[in-house]
């Protein structure tokens, strides 16, 4: 049987979680509405709606804008190239990922933000008042949940004596107590805090609002159509589950293969996906009890998270 450790089975391991992210992400995205639609009372659409959609999409005419550069096509190819690189090189379904010893969480922060950039530049790209301003709120809102989530990290990079993500999922696997340790329930808070803000979710964006005055990332994308339309809605969901992904293994590691072998990589896979399915499913829960924060009341909130990141870092300081 094809080990883990092998070449064939290294290119096997990051075939599937890539595969998991492209089909997860959608779905994921797709059991949150369905979950919404049942809180509030509606049928609501399918749980395969979103890839219903994409493929619809994809076989829509690319239009652009007129007077737009090559920046403004390039900015979804490399969200979605981003989130593969990423996905690829975490523990999501084995702590022995492909390029695993390069997976610090330093760099993969820095991989995420490429995507981030570019697609505010893609934004400004297009010369629109709207285009302009979803990527100046995009950017000030990423100003303040980047210092927040590499503090949290760093809060949990101490116990392991290392930044490396393979290597904090293992501390967790082999020593079950420091999953309930002060330092890492602050860390968590944090780190949600920046999920939802990354992600554009309540309270801090609604991604289902069209308002000018309010929108965000979806002010970011009006200009976008057809399969660049695809790429862009495709690289945010599935950002969202990789970085779900991340927070659930990060935190409750349990499901993720150690050993090679096939066997492992498929339960692997199953626990990931329930893992991310219940966090889908509490936040999508929180959202309909949930009101958008306004503009200005949502630094206040990053704020916090940013705190909460701080306290665990001096607590796991003391501990150490």
């Amino acid at each position: 049987m094809t080990g883990v450790g092998d070449p064939v089975g290294i290119v096997l391991v990051g075939c599937t979680q890539a595969v998991a992210i492209v089909l997860g992400g959608p779905l994921l995205t797709g059991l949150m509405r369905k979950v919404r639609s049942r809180l509030e009372g509606r049928a609501g659409p399918p749980v395969h709606q979103p890839l219903l959609d994409l493929r619809k999409l994809f076989g829509k005419q690319r239009i652009r804008p007129l007077h737009s550069s090559w920046v403004f096509g390039a900015a979804p190819v490399v969200l979605v190239a981003t989130v593969l690189v990423v996905a690829v090189m975490s523990p999501l379904v084995t702590s022995h990922p492909p390029l695993g010893r390069s997976a610090d969480f330093f760099a993969i922060v820095f991989v995420l933000l490429v995507g981030s950039v570019f697609m505010a530049l893609g934004a400004l790209d297009t010369g629109t008042p709207f285009g302009g301003m979803g990527a100046s709120r995009v950017m000030t809102i990423g100003a303040l949940t980047e210092p927040a989530l590499l503090v949290a990290i760093l809060a949990l990079s101490i116990p392991a004596h290392s930044s490396n993500l393979p290597a904090i999922v293992q501390l967790g696997l082999l020593h079950p107590e420091v999953i309930a340790s002060p330092e890492r329930i602050l860390a968590l808070c944090a780190f949600v805090v920046v999920v939802l803000a990354e992600s554009g979710r309540v309270p801090v964006d609604n991604p289902s609002t069209h308002l000018e005055l309010t929108m965000i990332h979806e002010a970011m994308v009006l200009e976008y159509a057809g399969p660049d339309l695809a790429l862009v809605t495709a690289g945010e969901s599935m950002r969202f589950a990789l970085l779900l992904g991340l927070l659930v293994n990060l935190f409750v590691p349990w499901g993720v293969a150690t050993q090679p072998g096939a066997l492992g990589i498929f339960i692997g896979i199953l626990v990931l996906g329930g893992k991310v399915a219940a966090a889908g499913v509490a936040i999508a829960t929180f959202e309909v009890f949930s009101a958008k924060l306004r503009l200005f009341r949502v630094p206040e909130l990053l704020a916090g998270g940013f705190v909460l990141a701080v306290l665990a870092a001096v607590t796991a300081l003391v501990v150490q």
